[in-house]
């Protein structure tokens, strides 16, 4: 038996450039119930929150917000200014809450960073390419870990990690954590172990494990059975009354019988 060589598994972290999206929002008055108004006229309501400073209730335009949480997701930093002031602050969605029916937006958390202070965040992992194992070898591809926990500056976080799974060739062969190629100014902060993806070997089904349904033909074997069954059940009724008319006059009760005439 030829046992041929797996190849090295070559894993990329790329790194999307860190684009520059910008958000013009307004202070707000309406709180609680009110903002519902401010839903009407296609505004969302906001919060912006941070280390060492106060939340600010805020307001954008909900087409363009829309358009930046598109691009920024929850990893890409945010350039937030809010009304006419020059300062910029620089910031992360948190937490997006939507319409559970409509799905349209209800309300966004901004949390504002600090430059020179690292983050933690959990940031998606994206599988890219084809696994060669999936279609020479019938394996199924499974996804294990969707994201990464990692911690880094600001200025270095990545918007997703890529990864190329063309170098899965056989079954049961898997991507770890251990596995990646990190860039420098980024810790991961998810066990070194963990898989990140991996070929399964399809499922055999056992006959025996599973009762199927029985086909047709089974049916009426199983149906004239049944109607056998039943026919022998009546039988022993059915036999005594056939030898009761059987039997000879002589075997008949002499009360039977009728007596001659005197």
């Amino acid at each position: 038996m030829l046992i041929l060589p797996v190849s090295p598994v070559i894993v990329f972290i790329q790194l999307s450039k860190m684009e520059k999206i910008e958000l013009t929002a307004h202070k707000r008055d309406l709180r609680g119930k009110k903002v519902r108004f401010l839903r009407r006229q296609g505004i969302t309501p906001v919060n912006l929150y941070g280390q060492g400073i106060e939340s600010n209730a805020l307001q954008i335009d909900t087409p363009a917000l829309k358009k930046a949480l598109a691009q920024a997701g929850r990893t890409s930093l945010i350039s937030l200014k809010i009304g006419s002031a020059k300062r910029h602050n620089m910031a992360i969605v948190r937490d997006i809450q939507r319409d559970p029916v409509k799905g349209e937006l209800v309300h966004v958390d901004f949390y504002q960073v600090r430059m020179d202070q690292k983050i933690k965040l959990s940031v998606p992992l994206v599988l890219t390419g084809k696994a060669p194992a999936v279609k020479e070898q019938g394996g199924i591809l499974v996804h294990e870990l969707s994201s990464l926990e990692v911690e880094c500056l600001p200025a270095n976080m990545p918007h997703s990690i890529e990864l190329d799974i063309s170098g899965l060739v056989q079954l049961d062969q898997a991507l770890h954590v251990k596995d990646l190629r990190i860039p420098e100014g980024v810790t991961v902060l998810t066990e070194r172990e963990k898989v990140v993806a991996k070929i399964a070997r399809a499922r055999i089904e056992v006959v025996e494990a599973v009762a199927a349904a029985p086909t047709e033909a089974e049916a009426e074997v199983a149906a004239e059975g049944e109607e056998k069954k039943e026919e022998a059940e009546k039988a022993p009724g059915k036999a005594t009354e056939e030898s009761e008319k059987r039997k000879p006059a002589a075997e008949k009760k002499p009360g039977a019988e009728k007596k001659p005439a005197a």
